[in-house]
This record gives structure tokens, sequence and C-alpha cells, in this order.
């Protein structure tokens, strides 16, 4: 990726653990038995046609474009979009205005198997993008909660998984509560196996190590913990458990001694979106560092948000990771 000068410097500037993680994803991609067909709702922008160009020139997806004036096959969405939501009250003539707006078609394309994943948010905001999936989409069977997830990537890479760590949530769920933030751990832990190909070891953050402190909120992350072990026995996960005593392991054997998880941490699960939001932008900004994100967990297929101040690079990287979680 380098010797093409694909990021025209800016892997140069990134952390090393961030260029691995672009590297490995392009490899991952690359190896698969067929191109994912990611669908881009904001078809019309500059950035994400330059970025639909690279991936189709590279031959890592089959990128579709979707513009302002809908596409064929609308007959086709507006009947898969009035059957998802005439339980809530909408007319067959109120779908069918619905699913011509580009973020509906692309979410419906995928819902239909057109299109394999979609990525948005280049122009609509975070909302706007969340509800057109989670209406045309929907979530995964068995899943209640849809969250976030962060992957960021620092300096040093003696931390999570050679400096690459999985943050959530820090962008969907403001505060989640013990049922809540059990499912947003279960499915980080999943995200860390798909995108960062490492066993997952969960941290699940607090002000508070094991009992340091006592207040309501310490409480919700321990029967978070019970829940999750409950659920997902399988799972390397502990907590409450201090940031340093997730990272550090000196700091971790302290204050924690004889968990499998202290100082060792891949995968930060925030008890609330507040302190998910504020840590991954003091890594960004104070730690040096790179987030590449919010990826969508949950949905029953794939589809995920960008920034509106994304770049090329941005894009080109939330189609690779869209392509890798459609093959789950």
């Amino acid at each position: 990726m380098c010797e093409s000068n694909r990021y025209n410097g800016v892997l140069m500037a990134m952390p090393e653990s961030a260029a691995a993680f672009l590297a490995e994803q392009v490899e991952h991609v690359r190896q698969l038995k067929r191109r994912r067909r990611i669908v881009f709702p904001e078809g019309k922008d500059a950035r994400v046609v330059e970025a639909a160009a690279r991936l189709r020139r590279d031959g890592l997806v089959e990128p579709i474009l979707v513009g302002s004036d809908g596409a064929p096959w609308r007959e086709k969405y507006a009947a898969i979009y009035f059957e998802r939501r005439r339980a809530k009250g909408i007319t067959s003539l109120e779908a069918a205005e619905i699913s011509k707006q580009p973020l509906y078609q692309a979410a419906l394309m995928v819902t239909a198997g057109d299109a394999d994943g979609f990525v948005g948010g280049a122009v609509n905001t975070t909302s706007e993008t969340v509800r057109a999936s989670l209406q045309c989409i929907g979530v995964r069977p068995g899943v209640k909660t849809v969250s976030s997830v962060f992957i960021t990537a620092v300096r040093s890479r003696s931390f999570g998984q050679n400096g690459l760590l999985a943050f959530a949530d820090c962008a969907i769920v403001i505060n989640p509560s013990a049922v809540e933030l059990a499912d947003i751990a279960i499915a980080t832990a999943a995200s860390t196996r798909t995108l960062l190909h490492a066993e997952p070891v969960v941290a699940l953050l607090s002000f508070s190590t094991k009992g340091s402190a006592v207040d309501a909120s310490v409480d919700k992350v321990r029967e978070a913990l019970r829940i999750v072990r409950e659920k997902a026995p399988e799972l390397n996960i502990d907590g409450e458990l201090q940031a340093d005593a997730a990272l550090m392991l000196g700091i971790g054997q302290a204050k924690a001694p004889g968990s499998t998880v202290a100082g060792r941490a891949n995968t930060l699960i925030f008890p609330d979106l507040a302190s998910g939001n504020i840590g991954v932008k003091l890594v960004e900004r104070l730690g040096d560092g790179m987030a590449i994100g919010p990826i969508l967990q949950g949905l029953a297929k794939p589809a995920n948000d960008l920034s509106r101040g994304c770049s090329v690079d941005d894009i080109y990287t939330m189609a690779l990771v869209t392509a890798l979680q459609a093959v789950e």
C-alpha cells in the first residue's frame, strides 16, 4: 500500500499501528472469494466519487453510487420499506417517497441483497444515517442494542493488540443500562475478532477498580459483567477497572491481582457515551493517535457512518471495514 502511495503521504504521519491496520484490511479484503458490493448514498459528493474510483481501481470492492434522483427498482424498494414500516402507520404512498431518498435507497439495497453493505454520513448526520439503517436494515436476530466501535491506534505498540484497541460505545448509546452495556461488550468483542483479527480481552471501565469506590454507576458496570459472563462465559472479560489498571500491566497486577484482563486489555468498554466520546478524542488529539469509526454494531447487515468532515482516505478505509463485516 505504501509503494503505490495510495494515501499520498498520510501513512507516514499516522501511528505505525494504524498503517499496519489499514494494510491488513486491504490484504484481508483482497483474499475474499468475491468482491463485496458497497453502496454509497452520497454518490454525488466529490470525496465519495474519488474513494469509489480508487476502490474499483484497486480491485477491492464493487462500489455503487446513489444520486439524488433515485434509481431503478423503485417499486421493489418501496414495497420492502412499506412492509417494514406499515405497523408504524406508514402508507404505501409515504413509503414510495421515503424509499427514493438516497440514504433509504442505499439501506434498502442492502436489505434486498442488491448490495453487501453501505457507507454513508459524508453529507448526512449520524442520526440520519443510523435512522435509515435501523428502519431499513434493522437489528441482527437476538440483538437489542445497536452500538458503535472505534478502532483506535496509538503510537506505542505495547498497548492493546500491537497498538490497536477497540473503544465502545463512543457515538450511539448515551447512557446504557447494565443490560445494554453487556450487549455493547459482547458486540465489541466480536468486532475485535473481525477487525483486529485478535482474541478479545475486554475491560469494563469505571473510575473504580474492584470496589475501590462506591456509586450507582459502578454497580451498573458490575452488573454488566455478571450479565456478560452469563451470556458469553467463554469471553475473557473483567471489571470494574480503571483505565490505567486495564492498560498497564504493573498497575493492573497491583489493583486487580489475579485478573486475566488487567494490564492486557485490547477492548475497552466505557460506562457511558460521555466518557467514551471524550476518551477517544483525547487519544486522537493529546495522544497523537488515530481513530477509525464509528463502526456500527448489531445491525442485521453492515451499514456504517462517516464524519461529515471525512477525507477520501476515511471513506476508502470504512468501505474496507464494511466489506469485512459483510463476510461475517
